[in-house]
């Protein structure tokens, strides 16, 4: 096995599988977390919480510029009202997460680990509330007890403090006498709980997902969103040729508004799908560069026409993507791209877990950074103690919390917490995800494993974690 003395059964190590052929992942280096600046004011909206009840060829006209629609570095925020009071946020649990097992085996898709000490939920959970969005829903259905016990620790009751009522809630997927089934799809999983949100005063739904790494400044994103006088905006990565047939492409017009979109397009469609990008803030180069935009699969909808759409223009339709967004493009509803030009990964498959870990010991600048002071990556209070590290090689790496490890060799490896690696072990471009208790007695044979980029990434998935 290429497990380095790991301190429980739930233990696991990955190390990367013999081919190296899959194409890249849409990600850029380097930190996305973003000053304020002052916005131009919005319009079409008036009041706390009351939408402006007018059709949407009655809207004022508004000045269209790049920064409206870009997650630009230069740009600040000033929301009025506020994302605390004006702005709930929606996280999706994900499905059964079949291209992550074994790793989804007893757990959902957001509950995986990450970085040594974090779980996947930690990231759309801190980006809101660096984002100043404290009420926040988090809905699950699969394996969904270890994520609910780690939300639970947490996140306490009166995020944000008592006068914002903040909160993290879990919202698990159930059957009642108006609906028998199960989530059925995205869309569904928000429609199922729409009795709930609608008693929220809010302005604006943020519909995010629970498996991705990034970090963004939603209020720059809910700010755009005001500006452009959207009914939905949608997140957008740009990309370039190589990469853009393996994502759902969406093309716009001189406004930024979303006209089309085409499934993984290839040849003649995926041509036709090319955009001018400096329409959303990219500079002339990049916009050469990246001529196509694809989806995030992270939404803001305005509150009244969320719930026009799913109940009464799209009752049936089970999933934003392929359904509602196209939909409401269809009849005429304003839906805008908003460029996010930053790390973004898709924790889908077991390379992308591999890869999306090991990225944080990049040198000389981590893919993603949990280092950052202005936007932190909260997570579960362990109160474990610091870790011990005793004659020992350590380089390029990222230990966790209560780890001991002695008179080994590690380097280009994240050790989870909670690890114990004895004497003589080599770890080397190794993904060891930590154990969730200590084990009283610990073989000594364990430390004289030698754990390489050689073996095969299969043999390291025999141990599951909780």
């Amino acid at each position: 096995m290429a497990m380095a003395a790991m301190a429980s059964p739930s233990s696991m190590s990955l190390v990367p599988a013999r081919h190296h052929g899959a194409a890249p992942s849409p990600s850029t280096s380097g930190d996305s977390s973003l000053r304020l600046l002052r916005a131009q004011p919005r319009h079409g909206r008036r009041g706390r919480g009351v939408p402006v009840s007018t059709a949407a060829a009655r809207r004022r006209p508004f000045v269209f510029t790049p920064r409206a629609v870009s997650d630009s570095k230069s740009s600040q925020t000033c929301l009025d009202p506020d994302a605390s009071t004006s702005v709930l946020g929606i996280i999706l649990g994900g499905g059964a997460g079949t291209r992550l097992y074994p790793l989804t085996k007893k757990r959902a898709k957001p509950a995986v680990p990450l970085g040594a000490n974090y779980r996947l939920i930690d990231i759309p959970v801190s980006n809101c509330l660096n984002s100043n969005i404290s009420k926040i829903y988090v809905l699950t259905q699969f394996n969904s007890a270890s994520l609910n016990r780690h939300l639970s620790r947490a996140y306490g009751s009166n995020i944000g403090g008592y006068k914002n009522e903040g909160f993290v809630e879990v919202l698990a997927a159930q059957q009642s006498p108006d609906n028998p089934n199960w989530f059925q799809g995205t869309a569904d999983a928000v429609r199922q709980y729409l009795w709930l949100f609608e008693e929220h005063n809010v302005m604006e739904f943020i519909i995010l997902a629970g498996d991705h790494l990034y970090r963004m400044d939603y209020e720059k994103f809910i700010q755009a969103h005001r500006e452009t006088d959207a009914d939905i905006t949608v997140a957008a990565l740009p990309m370039d040729e190589k990469r853009a047939t393996a994502f759902g492409l969406m093309k716009i017009d001189e406004e930024g508004r979303i006209i089309e979109f085409a499934e993984k397009p290839k040849g003649d469609q995926l041509k036709a799908m090319m955009v001018d990008t400096t329409i959303l803030g990219l500079d002339d180069v990049r916009a050469k560069e990246m001529p196509y935009i694809a989806s995030m699969g992270i939404y803001v909808f305005s509150k009244d026409v969320m719930l026009q759409l799913l109940r009464e223009q799209f009752p049936g339709a089970n999933d934003f993507g392929s359904e509602v967004i196209p939909g409401a493009t269809s009849i005429g509803k304003r839906v805008q791209a908003y460029l996010y030009d930053g790390y973004w990964e898709d924790i889908g498959t077991i390379e992308a877990f591999y890869n999306a870990n090991l990225g944080i010991t990049k040198k000389p600048v981590p893919d993603f950074s949990f280092y950052d002071r202005s936007a932190p990556i909260y997570t579960q209070p362990r109160h474990l103690p610091p870790s011990k590290v005793l004659d020992a090689d350590v380089t390029d790496s990222v230990i966790g919390e209560g780890c001991v490890i002695k008179n080994c060799k590690i380097h280009h490896s994240v050790v989870g917490l909670r690890s114990c690696i004895s004497e003589g072990a080599i770890i080397e471009d190794t993904l060891l995800m930590g154990a969730d208790y200590y084990e009283v007695a610990f073989p000594s044979v364990l430390g004289r494993i030698h754990t390489s980029e050689e073996q095969s990434l299969t043999r390291m998935l025999a141990l599951e974690t909780m």
